[in-house]
C-alpha cells in the first residue's frame, strides 16, 4: 500500500459543490497494453485516485452521474482522474462527456479524460486500468447504483488496517443494504454467485457488483492478463487476483437497483456461466501464470 501517498491527503469527506464554468477534455485511446511513458501530463499532479467508468450508450445516464461525481470530488483535497471509457457506443455518449468537460476548471482537484475501447464492458475496464495513473483505481458503473460518496469506504483510513490489494463492493455481506431490487434478479444473482464460488472463487459472496478498487500495484499484476471482454470479466479479474496471492476484501455498501440495467437476466447469465467455465479451463491450462507477490 502506498503509505507515502496517504500522508499527503486527508481522508474523504462528504460531498459539497462549487460553481464552475470552463474546462477542457483530453481524448486519448491507448495503442498498446500499457500506458506509454510519454503520455501527456494531467493538470493535477499524479492522481491519488482514478475513477474508471465503462460507458456503452450512456448518453442519458452519464450527465447526472458525472455531476454527482464532480460534486463529491470538489469536496476532496486529493487529486483524481476520471476516465470515461466509451466502447463502441451508437448514441451521443462521447459528446456528453465532451460537453461535461466545459464545466471543469483548472482549480478543480480532478481531470476528465475520454478513452475508446473495443466492444464489451470488460474491454473498457481493462483499457482504463492500463491507462490509469492513480495510487488507487476504482471501477464505477455509469448508473451510480452505489452512491459515489460510498467510495470513502474503500479508501484510507477506513481500509488502511486491512492492507488490501483489491476491495470489492458487496451487496451480500453484513452491513450491506439493497434497495428496490426485484426478487428474481436477486435470486439469479445468487445462483450465478454459487456457480462462481463452486468452480473458481470460493469465499467471495458478491463477484458481480460493478464497483471495485485496485491498488496500483495490484492492477499492474492483474489486468495485463485479462482475456474476457464481456460481462464475465468480473470473476476473471478476481480469479487472477486470487491465484497471484493478492489480498481481497469485501466492502458492504448501499446499493440501489436501477430499472434501466443493461443486463439481460437470462441470456447474460448463460453467457457469464460459459465464461466462468472458460476461466476454469484457462486456469487449468496455466493461462494465468502465477508469480510471487511483490514485497511491500
Amino acid at each position: 500500500m502506498p503509505s507515502e501517498a496517504l500522508a499527503d491527503y486527508p481522508p474523504p469527506v462528504l460531498p459539497g459543490s462549487v460553481q464552475t464554468d470552463t474546462g477542457n477534455l483530453k481524448d486519448r485511446s491507448p495503442k498498446g497494453v500499457a500506458p506509454s511513458p510519454s503520455a501527456e501530463e494531467f493538470s493535477v499532479s499524479r492522481p491519488f485516485l482514478t475513477i474508471i467508468i465503462p460507458a456503452y450508450n450512456e448518453a442519458q445516464r452519464l450527465p447526472d452521474s458525472l455531476k454527482k461525481i464532480a460534486a463529491f470530488l470538489r469536496s476532496q483535497s486529493f487529486p483524481t482522474e476520471i476516465l470515461v471509457v466509451e466502447n463502441r457506443s451508437t448514441d451521443e455518449t462521447s459528446d456528453v462527456v465532451r460537453s461535461f468537460a466545459n464545466t471543469i476548471t483548472a482549480s478543480d482537484p480532478f481531470t476528465l479524460e475520454l478513452l475508446h475501447s473495443a466492444p464489451g464492458k470488460g474491454a473498457a475496464v481493462k483499457t482504463g486500468m492500463l491507462v490509469g495513473q492513480g495510487d488507487y483505481l476504482f471501477i464505477c458503473d455509469a448508473d451510480l447504483s452505489m452512491p459515489i460518496d460510498e467510495i470513502a469506504k474503500f479508501l484510507p483510513p477506513q481500509q488502511e488496517a486491512s492492507g488490501y490489494d483489491v476491495a470489492i463492493a458487496s451487496r451480500e455481506i453484513a452491513g450491506a443494504v439493497r434497495y428496490h431490487e426485484p426478487f428474481y434478479r436477486h435470486l439469479m444473482g445468487r445462483v450465478f454467485n454459487f456457480v462462481v464460488r463452486r468452480l473458481i472463487i470460493p469465499g467471495i459472496e458478491d463477484t458481480q457488483c460493478g464497483f471495485k478498487m485496485f491498488t496500483r500495484e495490484a492492477a499492474a499484476q492483474v489486468f495485463p492478463h485479462q482475456t474476457i471482454d464481456g460481462w464475465g470479466f468480473d470473476p476473471e479479474i478476481l480469479y487472477i487476483s486470487r491465484i497471484r496471492g493478492l489480498n481481497l476484501v469485501e466492502v458492504p455498501i448501499n446499493w440501489y437497483y436501477m430499472s434501466e440495467s443493461r443486463i439481460n437476466p437470462i441470456l447474460d447469465t448463460i453467457n457469464m456461466v460459459r465464461e466462468v467455465l472458460r476461466i476454469r479451463r484457462n486456469g487449468l491450462r496455466g493461462i494465468y501464470e502465477q508469480v510471487a507477490r511483490p514485497s511491500d
